[in-house]
């Protein structure tokens, strides 16, 4: 499949919530404030501040055979099948390869570096989708592989959109979908700056 056929199968929850279905497969990453959203059969959580990690829609979507994948810090705030994971791992759940990868603050203190707070690259029918989680531009995203990136674009805790492009321009993938925006902070005119501003270098989906 390429990567619009995918992204077709990709719905956004708001903020940096995503739904994407593959293989028969629902997976959900970073639920909050969810209204209407599948129960998950995988369910990713970056780290543990309250919009990421919210026990509360977590519970809404949970399914007795949900297995959750996340550092640390959330985990402590789960239950049920819980696998905790730092930036370096690799692990397949339900034949769905995932690897984690650092999400952190380079000028900023929101997300140090030494908390090991996570992204996401999962590869579902051939693609390699790549979920930033809450980051800077860092290093490492020199040696990421994606094909779909979601990127944060408001500023304040993430990167602004102006350093999203600079991300996108690093990691070169196919397409990207701008998130952390329209919630609690950024709004849809961050997104749009992120989108004008990669027109003709890489193609920007607003979900």
């Amino acid at each position: 499949m390429g990567v619009h056929d995918v992204v077709k199968n990709i719905a956004w929850l708001g903020h940096d919530g995503f739904l994407i279905k593959a293989d028969g497969k629902v997976i959900v990453i970073d639920p909050f404030q969810v209204r209407e959203c599948e129960p998950a059969d995988i369910l990713l959580v970056t780290h543990e501040h309250y919009d990421h990690c919210s026990p509360e829609d977590v519970r809404k979507i949970q399914k007795a055979s949900t297995v959750i994948v996340t550092e640390a810090d959330s985990a402590k705030k789960l239950s049920g099948d819980v696998r905790v994971v730092r930036p370096g791992d690799k692990l397949t759940v339900s034949g769905i390869p995932i690897e984690v990868v650092p999400a952190y603050n380079t000028n900023k203190e929101f997300h140090p570096k030494q908390n090991g707070w996570l992204g996401f690259i999962l590869t579902v029918n051939g693609v390699r989708i790549y979920h930033a989680g809450d980051t800077d531009l860092i290093p490492e995203m020199e040696n990421f592989q994606a094909d779909i990136a979601m990127l944060p674009v408001s500023g304040t805790y993430v990167m602004t959109a102006e350093e999203a492009v600079e991300a996108a321009k690093v990691i070169k993938p196919k397409l990207v979908i701008p998130m952390h925006y329209g919630a609690i902070v950024g709004s849809a005119d961050d997104a749009r700056r992120f989108s004008d501003a990669l027109t003709g270098i890489c193609e920007v989906v607003m979900l």
